[in-house]
């Protein structure tokens, strides 16, 4: 059966299978001390124009956004987020389990308002009781979305202005980071990226990696930040299996142009649910491809093809998720086109 139900239901690019193959029987140091990740962190921070970054690699996305939100944050602060942010609705209450309450904000197309941000932050220290509440820290988005739209470099710009200007250290969810970066709607130099945030990840599970996920602290990381890692359960002994894997995705561009591959393969899918009549639920530019149908049509397609269900639009349709990768071909685009 034909799957655009995520961009990690594959195992990893075969170059990384090749490499960690090859490299199977060498013995290196435990817990990323190893050089595959002292080569892979000099490749990344040398792809991000950030040559004082620190890079550590972790082994997933959820523990890698509560370990990050954890290191920067007070026990008494909070993070703020869009209501459709991923901390707080699909990482099963990581954040808050480790202390530290999402604060919501609107979304705009999943993207977060600067002027709404501002406001926010006004109002509450404008209230002479905030001592009595908790008090909003960090910032948290994620490039791209959670529905797959990206931020402008201006409006990048302008939200990373108000978290300096309160001095609150703004945190990029970069899960899908090379699908955001590659797609023909980013006006965003990759170097550019890196300097309109304080701290973001590269993320490989879902970019052709078996999985992993690095993260950039572009001004230098909070203290003991290796040790927060080991405390939240997202360190690896095995920190070579990490390493080498990002070593090979940021040798020869290999991260980019798999992520330009898939946001091609969405940009056909979408054309060919556009020709068939389908709305879409969201304009989106990157992987992730959103339609609107009837309830009776997403149950029927089912049982041909794997999707989400995304949310109910009203009684009788709904809006449903497709998802390329880059695995996905052209063939398996065109083959869609035949069941839908």
């Amino acid at each position: 059966m034909l799957s655009f139900e995520s961009d990690y239901t594959e195992g990893a690019h075969e170059m990384i299978i090749r490499r960690l193959v090859e490299t199977n029987l060498e013995q290196t140091p435990g817990y990323g001390l190893d050089h595959y990740c002292e080569s892979a962190k000099a490749k990344i921070k040398e792809a991000f124009g950030v040559p004082g970054a620190d890079v550590f690699f972790l082994i997933g996305g959820t523990q890698t956004n509560s370990t990050v939100i954890a290191s920067l944050l007070r026990e008494y602060q909070g993070v703020v987020a869009v209501g459709t942010g991923h901390i707080g609705v699909h990482e099963s209450g990581a954040v808050e389990y480790t202390g530290h309450k999402v604060l919501t904000l609107p979304d705009h197309g999943g993207k977060m308002d600067a002027g709404e941000l501002d406001a926010f932050l006004e109002a509450f220290y404008a209230d002479g009781t905030f001592e009595h509440m908790v008090i909003p820290g960090m910032v948290y988005i994620s490039f791209p979305t959670e529905l797959g739209t990206i931020y402008t470099k201006a409006e990048l710009e302008t939200l990373h202005g108000v978290c300096q200007k309160y001095s609150m250290p703004l945190f990029i969810d970069g899960a899908r980071l090379g699908y955001g970066l590659m797609s023909d709607s980013n006006d965003i130099d990759i170097r550019e990226f890196a300097s309109l945030c304080d701290v973001f990840y590269v993320g490989g599970t879902k970019v052709g990696a078996l999985f992993g996920e690095a993260v950039v602290f572009t001004h230098g990381a909070p203290a003991h930040f290796f040790t927060t890692i080991k405390q939240h359960g997202a360190l690896m002994a095995k920190g070579r299996m990490l390493g080498l894997q990002f070593d090979t995705l940021f040798t020869d561009g290999l991260y980019f142009r798999i992520a330009r591959h898939a946001d091609e393969m969405a940009s056909i899918l979408k054309g060919i649910f556009l020709e068939k009549g389908y709305e879409t639920f969201i304009d989106s530019p990157t992987n992730q491809q959103f339609f609107v149908m009837t309830r009776e049509r997403a149950s029927e397609l089912h049982g041909k093809v794997r999707f989400e269900d995304w949310c109910p639009v009203d009684e009788e349709r709904i809006a449903v998720r497709f998802v390329t990768s880059w695995a996905t071909t052209e063939d398996n685009v065109h083959a869609l086109r035949d069941i839908i």
